[in-house]
């Protein structure tokens, strides 16, 4: 016997992965992330037994429900599963997966359609983050179709505007967890920053390393991933997250020189370099390229303007930025777009969860 559990597959900005409503999964945390497991196929390096694809952009989860207030129009928690091992993270914010949340939200009936566009507002479970997607809608209806081309996904379509706000400091209350915008590790600079997503950057040159590299030449290097995750778990104890070895965040960054952007980085996942860029953590980058004193901003070009063009493994993001005060950051926005690939239901040992309908047989 096996549980059907309504599920949309999609893609969103670099990820893919599938969408609930929260109400279709567990209320218990634990049992919740037992069901994504299983939905996924971890552990198990080709996630064979389930819909992920045997990477990390392809094991990501978005639940979303109604939400009681205000602020926002939904809320959205991102669960990230891990491949190989039997965790789920519920700490860190996706930004690719956030991309495809207002189109789900407004099919979904969430959120009634405007035309030509529908802004849904949403609110990030994991990090309290409130972002503005603008969405396509002509005639009432989502528009996937489009002419808006991002690096790391083939082809076009309709763009969706993301517009991110109070993102300093979501998860530890300051953008600069321990107060300084460079500090060293094991006698490496590091810049830790909190904003829209933790991340350790680094200087790729300190590690005797290239920004500009291959990924798969990065994760080859094993005594330099070796080094990068040593760094990484001083540096969650440092920003407050105590023992970060089950935990994907802080995500490590190697940051240097560009010919053509501000600055390139390879974002880590953290135990493999992603294809293209995450985007909570390509605002957490340009924040700090934007800040003197930084380890981001001592290897970028100068800036004279609000945007901030990251180089990156499929091509270049712009990040453009409005700060505040301080080390406040009144918003930042990118653009990423979204398509709706799978509807239908997905199915899980009843033993894993009978659901809160009865099993059927499949």
């Amino acid at each position: 016997m096996q549980t059907r559990i309504p599920c949309v597959i999609m893609r969103g900005g670099t990820s893919r992965g599938p969408y609930f409503l929260a109400s279709d999964l567990p209320a218990d945390p634990a049992a919740r992330d037992a069901v994504l497991l299983a939905a996924m196929g971890s552990p198990h390096p080709l996630q064979v037994d389930g819909i992920g694809g045997g990477n990390t952009l392809t094991s990501k989860v978005a639940i979303i429900s109604p939400m009681a207030g205000p602020d926002a129009d939904v809320d959205y928690l991102f669960a990230q599963v891990a491949v190989d091992r039997g965790t789920v993270d519920t700490r860190p914010n996706c930004g690719n997966m956030l991309a495809g949340v207002g189109p789900f939200a407004i099919e979904a009936g969430l959120v009634a359609a405007g035309d030509p566009e529908t802004r849904v507002r949403i609110r990030n479970v994991n990090t309290g983050a409130l972002v503005e997607a603008l969405v396509q809608t002509p005639g009432g209806r989502v528009a996937y179709e489009g002419e808006t081309a991002i690096p790391g996904v083939g082809g076009t379509a309709a763009a969706v505007q993301l517009r991110f706000r109070k993102v300093a400091g979501a998860a530890t209350g300051k953008l600069f967890p321990t107060g300084q915008r460079a500090e060293a590790i094991q006698g490496v600079p590091v810049s830790l920053v909190d904003c829209a997503m933790p991340v350790m950057l680094i200087a790729a040159a300190a590690l005797g390393a290239d920004a500009s590299a291959p990924p798969a030449a990065i994760e080859r290097d094993r005594a330099l991933m070796t080094r990068i995750e040593a760094l990484r778990l001083e540096a969650g104890a440092r920003m407050g997250f105590g023992d970060v070895r089950d935990s994907v965040v802080p995500k490590p960054v190697l940051v240097g020189p560009s010919g053509t952007a501000t600055l390139t980085a390879r974002y880590l996942t953290p135990h493999a370099v992603h294809k293209a860029l995450a985007v909570t953590g390509g605002i957490a980058i340009a924040v700090a390229a934007r800040l003197p004193g930084t380890v981001a901003a001592s290897c970028g070009r100068t800036l004279d303007g609000p945007s901030v063009r990251i180089a990156h493994p499929s091509g270049e993001m712009e990040v453009v930025l409005q700060l505040s005060d301080g080390d406040g950051v009144a918003w930042a926005g990118v653009v990423r777009t979204a398509r709706r690939i799978f509807e239908g239901s997905l199915l899980v040992p009843a033993r894993v969860w009978a659901g809160h309908r009865q099993p059927m047989a499949a």
